[in-house]
């Protein structure tokens, strides 16, 4: 492993590889700022680029900073126009929106690149460290534990509810999960649900229902409410301070670390990825939150902005170690990555980092190099990136709708989209006016799919729903997921439970 180590350290310091860890951050970062575009598409477009480079090793590199520089870039729009173009960054726009239009847009950014890099950086020690342990555990999860993952994901929906809004969220879960049947399943080819319509034989399109879900809803509550508009909530120009206190920064270093650590955890499992850490990272976070946190997430919490950006940065490290170690890819993104690397006729799996070490090696160090190099780019470009906010009205709308209905159009390629954005968005506006959270529909849309291919997997392969008590780690998710759901009812009977002995002190 030393002898691996060195091999890597020299690979990657080359000064070429260096160039092109700092151009695929570049690349990376510019186009994860862009709502609807993502790390799939640039690097899609970076593989021929990367292939006449001929070197395996630089061409991963290469590959490699576009991924994780988009996911360190993603969350940009998410903050400052409430438009998450990719799915690992949703969770972000929660309390990164808020505190941009409260006139703290510096501190908010800040805080995200801060989360990012620490996420990034303890993702690639651990995977430094415990990647090849880590692959035979991730060999264990079958189709039943990945049903439990993705209902451990949907207790989410607990944190997104607010107070007296749980049953809302519930319903919103359902209606997600609704949207998710609507196509081909993976099972079998007969589409379903889609009114004979053949443009929703795939389905909806994520990159269409996020947009529709946050930022068309933006763009008309900025048209029907003048006073909303992000002028004049952050006074003008005003972009806050950058820095942050020493309270706030001991307030999110716990949070950051338990959520890069999970994040991590998660990215390994291949299909898990970054959305569902990222989602995972903020329910937990809140729940662990005192009531007094718990009130304010939703509403600009540097908790509920750190914990997702943490995990889905720690998540993209993690996802390296299915498909290094396995040859499996963990999400979409890597699955392109992997089409990379047998192009450049490597294969990964098992003996990679045996018979070839630079390439392992040298992947996995350039992303420490990555990640210190994301944040000095970002760093000193947020007071810059924070003047979007400065943008008036008139020139803000125009600017959402475009990069709303550019970004669902180039991710299914198909003009019907536009119409059923339009159509969701109204929608989304609707239930935005009746206090409906929208995230968990969301979470119900992106996990549902999921949920239904593996579940229908394990009743075939077990012949019914023994799965459920057979497998010891599919009752462990199941419990923590029970636990997850249940613990804010908890927490709140015991809150009152307090008051209630403490009034009765009171009166004798």
């Amino acid at each position: 492993m030393l002898e691996g180590i060195l091999i890597g350290l020299s690979t990657a310091f080359s000064g070429f590889n260096l160039a092109l860890v700092a151009a695929g951050c570049l690349i990376g970062t510019l186009i994860g700022m862009l709502p609807g575009l993502g790390p799939m598409s640039i690097i899609a477009i970076m593989i021929p680029i990367a292939i006449t480079i001929g070197d395996p090793a630089s061409a991963l590199i290469l590959l490699a900073g576009v991924y994780y520089g988009a996911i360190f870039g993603g969350s940009t729009s998410s903050i400052l126009i409430n438009a998450p173009g990719v799915a690992s960054t949703v969770a972000t726009s929660f309390d990164g929106y808020p505190l941009a239009r409260s006139g703290h847009a510096g501190k908010a950014l800040t805080v995200a690149a801060i989360a990012s890099f620490a996420g990034g950086t303890i993702g690639a020690i651990l995977l430094m460290i415990f990647a090849p342990m880590l692959s035979t555990v991730a060999l264990l999860f079958h189709s039943a534990e990945y049903f439990a993952l993705m209902v451990l994901g949907l207790s989410a929906v607990a944190a997104f509810g607010g107070k007296g809004n749980v049953a809302k969220a519930l319903l919103m879960t359902l209606l997600g999960l609704i949207m998710a049947t609507v196509g081909e399943a993976a099972l079998f080819n007969a589409a379903r649900f889609t009114g004979g319509l053949m443009d929703l034989q795939s389905g909806f399109g994520f990159i269409t229902l996020a947009m529709a879900m946050f930022a068309l809803p933006e763009a008309l509550f900025l048209v029907l409410d003048p006073g909303r508009s992000s002028r004049s909530d952050t006074g003008g120009s005003k972009i806050g301070k950058l820095r942050i206190s020493a309270a706030e920064g001991r307030e999110i270093a716990p949070v950051i670390g338990r959520q890069s650590l999970q994040g991590f955890l998660i990215g390994v499992l291949p299909g898990a990825g970054a959305t569902i850490a990222s989602f995972l990272g903020y329910a937990v976070e809140r729940n662990l939150a005192t009531k007094e946190e718990q009130e304010m997430f939703g509403k600009g919490s540097l908790k509920g902005l750190a914990a997702p950006e943490a995990a889905n940065n720690a998540a993209c490290s993690g996802s390296f170690v299915p498909l290094l170690t396995l040859g499996i890819p963990g999400s979409g993104t890597t699955a392109i990555l992997l089409g990379a690397l047998l192009s450049l006729n490597v294969s990964p799996g098992p003996r990679l980092m045996i018979d070839e070490p630079d390439i392992f090696w040298s992947v996995i160090i350039s992303m420490y190099l990555g990640n210190l190099i994301l944040l000095l780019l970002n760093l000193p470009l947020i007071p810059y990136i924070a003047k979007l906010l400065a943008i008036p009205r008139n020139y803000l709308i125009p600017f959402i709708l475009f990069f709303t209905l550019m970004g669902s159009y180039i991710g299914q390629n198909n003009p019907t989209e536009l119409l059923i954005l339009v159509g969701l968005g109204i929608a989304a506006t609707a239930f935005r006016l009746a206090d409906y959270p929208l995230a968990p529909l969301l979470i119900g849309f992106i996990l549902g799919r999921m949920l239904e291919d593996n579940f229908a997997r394990a009743m075939q392969i077990y012949d019914g729903p023994s799965f459920l008590w057979e497998r010891p780690m599919t009752i462990g998710l199941l419990v923590l997921a029970v636990l997850l759901i249940f613990l804010p009812s908890y927490r709140q009977w015991r809150a009152q439970v307090k008051i209630k002995k403490a009034q009765e002190r009171y009166d004798r």
